[in-house]
């Protein structure tokens, strides 16, 4: 099993390192400190496991690039505060699995092997958040059903799409074939459609409303 670990501090890396070399079954292929070395190294080594240190200042940051990607290693994340704001915005960002501050190093294997295989190791604490925030989201769902129909057009739509992506509005103006200006209007009306202010927040607000990934014609414009 390939693996890959992430830490600004170098002795606790490499202390992993050596710990997961003397188990046998796992092949540490790189050790980071940086964020460019650590994307260019899950490129090159097609690594399975990302020991990502919860409180390396570039966490968060890389375990969502890694969590958008169909072809990221499994995250696990070391030294997670079981806490509200942690443990949801990590699962948010895709992690697989992960080991609290008092965990052991018995614990660690489990949740690698755990991630491996594809199975969400948490306590029963982070799963009572995740369970709340689960609960919290169907509730912003079913107030935005409540709310009045937004009409897109099936460009908007198009755009939209582009926009969720991280695309800016050049290289949608490239992608679509299509004037930068125009791309900057058809923003524009769909920030004022959802009444919004930011592309973030529109992003946001046509995912709630499942209104990303449609073909043609917006169903409710």
């Amino acid at each position: 099993m390939r693996l890959v670990i992430h830490s600004h501090i170098r002795i606790y890396r490499e202390t992993l390192a050596a710990l997961l070399a003397r188990q046998g079954e796992f092949e540490v292929v790189a050790v980071t400190g940086a964020m460019s070395e650590c994307l260019f190294a899950v490129r090159r080594t097609a690594a399975e496991i990302l020991l990502l240190d919860t409180a390396a200042p570039d966490a968060l940051e890389l375990a969502q690039r890694q969590g958008r990607s169909d072809h990221s290693p499994r995250v696990v994340m070391l030294g997670l505060p079981e806490d509200d704001g942690a443990v949801v915005a990590y699962a948010e960002a895709g992690m697989a699995a992960y080991v609290a501050k008092e965990d052991s190093a018995e614990d660690l294997l489990g949740a690698v092997h755990g991630a491996a295989r594809g199975e969400a190791r948490c306590s029963t604490r982070a799963a009572g958040l995740l369970l709340q925030r689960v609960a919290a989201l169907a509730a912003d769902r079913r107030e935005l059903a409540r709310q009045p129909v937004v009409r897109l057009t099936r460009r908007e739509l198009e755009i939209g799409e582009l926009v969720d992506a991280g695309l800016s509005n050049k290289q949608i103006a490239l992608r679509l074939g299509i004037e930068l200006p125009t791309v900057k209007n058809h923003v524009h009306n769909i920030l004022e459609k959802l009444d919004v202010a930011r592309r973030g927040e529109a992003a946001a607000a046509l995912r709630a409303g499942g209104l990303l990934g449609s073909n043609g014609e917006s169903a409710h414009g």
